[in-house]
């Protein structure tokens, strides 16, 4: 099985964006507040929307199983109150839990959390209890900077967010770190604030003793990591001169890093300088990169390409990064596969009864 830890809904039916549209209009003019939260979108409405896009693309690279979450760059935390940021966050992971609940066999949730700059974290608990327990999703998307690239918010590490921590661990759920649409524009949203979050969450883990107070919470920073693989001999040094003990024993049984690196020298180093069971398979499509390579005649986001073709891999290493990284690091996800399972065998059974 093939488990792609990161995809998005980016081709969401153009009803959500409307609504999205008033309601920030309503901001300035409370009369255009939308009358619902009725979308109105229909299920075909949904197939539709992915049968050409992430389903296809599914069936043509031979991935099985992706692990699915709200637009990033949509959430905008940095827009309204934490009201508006509420209501958005709910009425999107609904929208997932319908994907998923049409294509299980492809589609297993991962939230939004409803942040917003100034408010705790322990703000978003509700949220995050309501899609474990209700909608069965397995994880969340966490934004380290809810401002939209000015930092106002205190680091990871710090106690502020230390309610959310207590609550991921009760869930087994892990995080993926994720900023959002960047409202600076010193910083390109996906070409620099996205890879900027990347870098800084993981240096404000390498300073910190988070893991200390949480063994047991795991994060994924997606993008291959931003700059750290490419400059772990750095980070290993900081760690060196600080003191403190060796990245592999600080961080890396907390920590991972998914392989969204759009091309395979930049994959062999992933796969060179981070121990290959930190890494899990993924790909955002359809994502930040949607365009054909011209050197390759590919899909630069067709990372599982990438993978195929590092020679240093064991068919073991492989197996860890297409399937076994994800189950170790997302504890419900082996428990949404085999009650999967179990549905088919029970719909299989039900219809030879029929028969």
């Amino acid at each position: 099985m093939i488990i792609d830890c990161h995809g998005h809904y980016t081709t969401e039916p153009a009803q959500l964006h409307a609504f999205r549209d008033r309601q920030l209009s309503a901001l300035a003019d409370p009369s255009r507040r939308p009358a619902t939260i009725d979308l109105g979108i229909t299920d075909d409405e949904i197939r539709q929307s992915l049968e050409g896009a992430q389903l296809k693309f599914q069936k043509e690279r031979g991935t099985d199983v992706t692990i699915f979450s709200p637009r990033a760059a949509g959430m905008a935390h940095h827009v309204g109150t934490a009201e508006t940021s509420r209501e958005w966050t709910r009425i999107c992971n609904d929208l997932i839990h319908r994907v998923c609940a049409l294509y299980p066999r492809n589609f297993v949730g991962v939230c939004q959390l409803p942040q917003s700059p100034g408010v705790p974290p322990a703000n978003c608990i509700e949220e995050l209890e309501r899609c474990v327990a209700e909608l069965g999703f397995i994880g969340c998307n966490l934004n380290p900077d809810p401002s939209g690239g000015y930092w106002r918010d205190p680091p990871l590490t710090d106690r502020w967010w230390y309610p959310l921590y207590e609550k991921m661990v009760v869930l087994d759920v892990p995080a993926m770190i994720h900023v959002s649409s960047s409202c600076n524009p010193c910083f390109h949203t996906t070409g620099a604030h996205y890879l900027n979050g990347d870098t800084t969450a993981f240096m404000q883990f390498l300073t910190s003793n988070l893991f200390k107070d949480f063994p047991s919470l795991k994060f994924v920073i997606p993008h291959g990591g931003g700059a750290v693989p490419y400059h772990w001999g750095r980070y290993r040094g900081i760690a060196q001169d600080m003191k403190l003990r060796p990245l592999s024993e600080l961080l890396l049984r907390n920590v991972f890093f998914d392989t969204c690196v759009y091309h395979q020298p930049g994959i062999d180093l992933l796969a060179k300088v981070i121990p290959i069971d930190n890494i899990l398979f993924a790909s955002e499509m359809v994502g930040a990169v949607r365009g054909i390579d011209p050197e390759t005649n590919h899909y630069y986001d067709d990372t599982r390409r990438y993978i195929d073709q590092v020679a240093a891999l064991s068919d073991e290493d492989r197996r860890k990064i297409f399937e076994g990284n994800a189950r170790k690091v997302y504890g419900r996800l082996d428990a949404y596969l085999e009650g999967r399972s179990h549905s088919r065998e029970s719909s299989s059974r039900s219809g030879q009864a029929l028969q």
